[in-house]
């Protein structure tokens, strides 16, 4: 900021002096602290806190700290309802809104304070954008819960819906587990979305190893978050710059961590719109052919029994590096924003003895690979299977066709879906939802009624991190522009062949274009506002559902 000895920026020094900043103040560097702190869930709670500590250790390295928010949205809590079309919407919102604080205000260097799912993301995107020496702080998961003697986590919450459903819960236990499964700050505990672009941030390089594992109530975050801090000064004194970290290297490191614990199917969207503002050249398929040769070495929830704290206290992502590095899976020629290569992180891994977390790429906790993404006659732009580490499978059934998530979840729990039925839910995806809503009241349900591994779901719409089962998302082109899941009917014959990556609606091709040609969009009240123009300028998931 040219402001401290200018003569012309004097009406602009009399608002920093109206902050009680000192002359000294104004002439350090200036660090933009973007906290998307939002009393509104309990997964960013900590970030006004957080904020204030890395303000000591930004002074501490002599720059002088300038605090902002940004907005954040629940999709725990507007799951299932009209609210979650807000959820991907405000990664674009989040976004844009780091990135013009950052350009009116020209900071010298920036900390990015994320939690919930869409902020990571968000702050990355945002940081590629603005380009300046940058360091995003991940501000941790939440301590599992406790009921009637197990561990339990909003995974289960969302469950026992299902099991409420066929009388195996009564409500009365649904509500005495809502009171035990979250019990305190901190974002869902285990590899859903937002740890997934936590670990994400650090194999990019744009994170410190380690610092995203510490639980956000751990008494470790407050030094963390001063390190941080300091990092910054330390960034910006060797012009470290995005640009230079995100390089097609970290996006293959990136990618080879979701394989590697079983993430969430949102790190697709969320990578190819990274690379995307970086820049770089990511296809859907490259981060299926990636995730097909990486074995999953965690046994973390939704796919295994530990939770993100159990991650922590094994050895977190630097045993994780530690192993994928070891076997050749990683990539050492990237940087990392606090100065270390990826052998440095290695060797400073800190295996806790006896550990059942984190295994080794020669002896993994499940051979295949996290996600697939899978082309065809009913996907011709692609879409994403949870693959989740199970065996390949040629599964065919017949479709039952829903226009909505809340379509659908009624039909489930009315029993109407079956073993071997292929649910379809469509004018679900971006501009049809419009803002591609998450499933997961869907796969909870079914899950919770025991159809997990018996019905496959497919839609244009997403999922949570949480969701498993049968489960294929991002389907492109949606509903909403024309594509095949638009002509689906009841009754007609789904495929899903994994091993050759194949999504196929067994119609012949004359009849699905007798469709096409009578197929009308869906009547619906027009948009206003920010959907107006999330609609009007949105791209495919095959592309990150990006907006520019």
């Amino acid at each position: 900021m040219n402001i401290a000895d200018d003569p012309d920026r004097a009406p602009a020094r009399s608002h920093l002096y109206a902050m009680g900043l000192s002359d000294d103040d104004i002439r350090r560097p200036t660090v933009g602290i973007a906290s998307t702190w939002t009393g509104t869930m309990p997964c960013n709670l900590t970030h006004r806190d957080l904020a204030q500590h890395v303000a000591v250790g930004v002074r501490r390295a002599g720059g002088t700290p300038m605090e902002f928010n940004t907005i954040a949205v629940s999709d725990n809590l507007t799951m299932g309802t009209p609210g979650m079309r807000a959820s991907l919407v405000s990664r674009e919102v989040i976004a844009d809104s780091i990135e013009l604080m950052g350009r009116a205000h020209q900071f010298d260097a920036m900390v990015c304070i994320v939690g919930c799912d869409k902020t990571v993301p968000a702050a990355m995107m945002a940081m590629a954008r603005l380009d300046i020496p940058s360091v995003l702080l991940y501000s941790g998961s939440m301590m599992p819960g406790t009921w009637r003697g197990r561990e339990v986590t909003v995974q289960d919450m969302w469950e026992a819906l299902g099991e409420r459903a066929v009388g195996r819960l009564g409500q009365d236990d649904v509500d005495d587990l809502a009171r035990h499964a979250c019990p305190g700050a901190g974002t869902c505990a285990a590899q859903y979305t937002a740890n997934t672009m936590g670990t994400v941030a650090d194999f990019l390089g744009l994170a410190p190893f380690g610092v995203g594992d510490i639980p956000a109530v751990a008494e470790e975050k407050t030094a963390a978050a001063e390190r941080v801090g300091e990092i910054a000064l330390d960034v910006l004194a060797r012009d470290l710059r995005p640009s230079a970290i995100l390089t097609a290297d970290a996006l293959h490191n990136a990618i080879a961590s979701v394989a590697a614990m079983g993430g969430s199917t949102n790190a697709v969207l969320h990578l190819l719109a990274i690379a995307r503002e970086a820049g770089l050249d990511l296809a859907i398929d490259d981060i299926g052919a990636l995730c097909r040769e990486v074995p999953i070495i965690t046994a973390l929830k939704p796919g295994g029994p530990h939770t993100s704290a159990d991650l922590w206290r094994a050895g977190g992502t630097s045993l994780v590096a530690a192993r994928l590095l070891a076997a050749g899976v990683l990539r050492d020629t990237v940087s990392l924003v606090d100065g270390r290569t990826l052998a440095d992180v290695a060797s400073d891994a800190a295996e806790t003895p006896g550990q059942e977390v984190v295994t080794d790429v020669a002896h993994p906790v499940k051979p295949a690979g996290a996600l697939a993404v899978l082309r065809g006659s009913l996907a011709p732009d692609g879409c994403v299977l949870k693959l989740g580490g199970r065996p390949d499978f040629v599964r065919s059934g017949p479709a039952r066709v829903y226009d909505s998530e809340e379509e659908c979840f009624a039909a489930i729990q009315a029993g109407t879906v079956t073993d071997g039925d292929v649910v379809v839910v469509r004018y679900e995806g971006p501009a049809g939802g419009p803002g591609m809503r998450e499933m997961l009241s869907i796969t909870g349900a079914l899950v919770g009624r025991g159809l997990g591994d018996s019905v496959t779901l497919v839609t244009d719409g997403r999922f949570s991190g949480v969701s498993h089962g049968l489960v294929i998302g991002h389907v492109a082109p949606e509903a909403w522009h024309g594509g095949p899941i638009a002509l689906v009917r009841d009754g007609d014959t789904v495929t899903v062949d994994s091993a050759r990556n194949v999504l196929d609606l067994d119609v012949p091709d004359d009849e699905l274009a007798r469709r096409a040609a009578a197929w009308t969009r869906p009547a619906r009240d027009v948009e206003r506002g920010v959907f107006a123009k999330y609609v009007a300028v949105v791209g495919s998931a095959s592309d990150g559902a990006v907006t520019v």
